[in-house]
């Protein structure tokens, strides 16, 4: 019989000796998975804490969700937007009933949706505010996570996202986060636009103060700016609402979405703005050949679906509550820190007791998979689904790791 340490090995270094390097993932090799469970090739299970950075808010194989992929399956998958499908129209204007928003352009990943975005955004500073050509520029902020295109990273304020890969693209100027002064005095007649993470998930989970956002909204309107809201990793229910943004009752003049929006089936983004923003776009000015493909447009509807019923953000808020709760009493007991909203939580630990890797490792020991990011800080995302029980075995694994660092120190 083949022992645990003999077939876990040899799928990671195989994984490791032919895949580029762009990631370390966790020594874990998952073959099944279900709701908030995931289990490796040697039987393990473990709590998924991380949900695919929010792409499964939904759950692993979530049955509706599976049901309609297997029926679209069944029927077409791809027709490429030089056709019309029975799913297109009828998603796009579902989404758009629960954006707001008129209307609705799909396209595949988050990093995609946030290249849109910034074309719309530059594309309406043109054409209908009059910026003159070549010189519109977009806000953002620091310690932004929007994606790894060339674009984007140009923007970026993180080392690792950003070094060697320019020469960089102009036109974009960096603000801190949360500073509402910063941001205003940044604003001039060539801004387009100003894009942010209503949270920042890539930085720590980091919440602005409260009104940031509410100041954001009156800054733009006071001088003609789009407020574009990247909710790709905030939105969808993750933080007890449908979107980030309806904690402080903002309407962004764009939503940037993903991840959630595909079910953890398929990926799945899309940008969604009132006609006067998106209606700037005409036939051969961007596309995809895979956005808003049948399937896609079919998981999500589904997804759409499951929103409209106000159960998931429901559960987001209520067991959300309860992880924050029982993260709280850690605080002053290995952790420092712990930030977020709804179930989504970043948590600093004692940088004198390990970093967050260590912490990712020792947890992934005691059947939780959670994922670190800068230094000593650690994210906590597990899909809506999970229980409060399972929160408590979460957290308690925690506190034996954060315990047993202690005592060894």
């Amino acid at each position: 019989m083949t022992s645990v340490a003999n077939r876990t090995a040899p799928a990671v270094e195989e994984a490791e000796r032919h895949t580029a390097h762009n990631y370390h993932p966790l020594p874990v090799v998952i073959a099944e998975a279900e709701g908030a469970w995931v289990t490796d090739i040697d039987g393990r299970r473990y709590l998924d804490c991380l949900a695919g950075y929010s792409a499964l808010n939904f759950g692993h194989r979530h049955p509706g969700l599976i049901a309609a992929a297997r029926e679209q399956l069944d029927r077409v998958t791809l027709t490429s937007r030089a056709f019309l499908h029975d799913q297109f129209g009828p998603f796009c204007r579902d989404l758009a009933e629960l954006t707001g928003k008129d209307m609705v352009l799909p396209m595949n990943s988050g990093a995609e949706a946030v290249e849109t975005a910034i074309k719309v955004a530059r594309k309406w500073g043109y054409k209908v505010k009059g910026v003159p050509d070549g010189q519109a520029t977009i806000i953002v902020a620091d310690g932004n996570f929007h994606g790894r295109t060339t674009t984007i990273v140009s923007f970026s304020t993180d080392p690792e996202a950003r070094a060697d890969y320019g020469p960089y693209t102009p036109g974009f100027r960096v603000v801190p986060y949360g500073d509402l002064d910063a941001l205003r005095a940044a604003i001039d007649e060539t801004t387009v636009a100003v894009l942010l993470e209503p949270i920042q998930g890539e930085a720590g989970v980091l919440v602005p103060p409260r009104g940031y956002l509410t100041g954001v909204r009156e800054a733009c309107t006071e001088r003609g700016v789009l407020f574009v809201a990247d909710e790709i990793q905030s939105g969808l229910g993750r933080t007890g609402a449908t979107f980030a943004c309806d904690d402080e009752g903002v309407v962004p003049d764009m939503y940037v979405l993903g991840k959630a929006l595909g079910g953890g089936i398929v990926p799945v983004s899309a940008v969604a703005a009132d006609r006067d923003v998106l209606g700037v776009l005409r036939p051969g000015e961007h596309g995809s050949t895979f956005g808003g493909n049948p399937l896609a447009c079919a998981v999500g509807r589904a997804v759409v679906g499951l929103l409209a019923t106000g159960e998931p953000q429901r559960r987001a808020r209520e067991v959300g509550e309860h992880l924050h709760r029982r993260l709280g009493e850690l605080v002053g007991h290995g952790l420092t820190a712990v930030r977020g909203r709804g179930l989504w939580a970043g948590i600093d630990i004692d940088p004198a007791l390990m970093t967050g890797r260590e912490a990712s490792e020792r947890l992934m020991a005691r059947g939780v998979l959670a994922k670190d990011t800068h230094g000593s800080t650690l994210r906590l995302a597990p899909p809506l689904v999970v229980t409060r029980e399972e929160i408590d075995g979460a957290v308690d694994a925690l506190a034996e790791v954060l315990r047993t660092a202690g005592s060894a120190g």
